[in-house]
């Protein structure tokens, strides 16, 4: 029976126990990012809520899709994953305000979207998938035996991106 282990607004979790299973319920316009290293069966999901940390403080670098890929990285290397294995991908970043009068900046979705790819560009990482954008909330899980990484829109069936 799998162990699901929530990953919430602003956290990461890096498994390497083949029963468990790693979501972030609900992304709006957050990004997860989950990374997963086929070789050791190490997995790691980040749920970023905004995109670029201005703050150079430790203690909310998972909040941040800048810092907290970087976190993300250093979690799942310490756990065991080699980087030239690492297999990533990305969902979420929906812009979840939409109505007359709103300007870009209140898209976070799209600046999470952009910032992680921007940061994942300069780690020398190529998403293996992703499936982003839109103006639907997603529920992303990460299954730590086979690094299979599914979404399931709200309303829809889960499916494998």
């Amino acid at each position: 029976m799998a162990n699901h282990l929530a990953v919430g607004l602003g956290e990461i979790k890096v498994s390497r126990d083949l029963s468990d299973v790693l979501v972030a319920f609900g992304l709006g316009s957050c990004v997860g990012v989950g990374m997963y290293d086929p070789g050791t069966h190490v997995a790691g999901l980040l749920h970023a809520v905004l995109p670029i940390n201005n703050d150079a403080s430790e203690e909310f670098q998972a909040k941040y899709a800048d810092t907290g890929i970087r976190l993300l990285l250093d979690m799942v290397l310490k756990a065991g994953a080699v980087r030239s294995r690492i297999v990533v991908k990305m969902a979420g970043g929906a812009n979840m305000l939409t109505a007359p009068g709103f300007t870009n900046s209140f898209d976070i979705g799209s600046r999470n979207i952009t910032s992680a790819r921007n940061t994942l560009k300069e780690l020398g990482f190529r998403l293996a998938s992703e499936e982003v954008g839109g103006q639907t909330g997603r529920t992303v899980r990460l299954y730590v035996p086979d690094g299979r990484m599914t979404i399931r829109m709200m309303g829809g069936q889960e499916r494998e991106f």
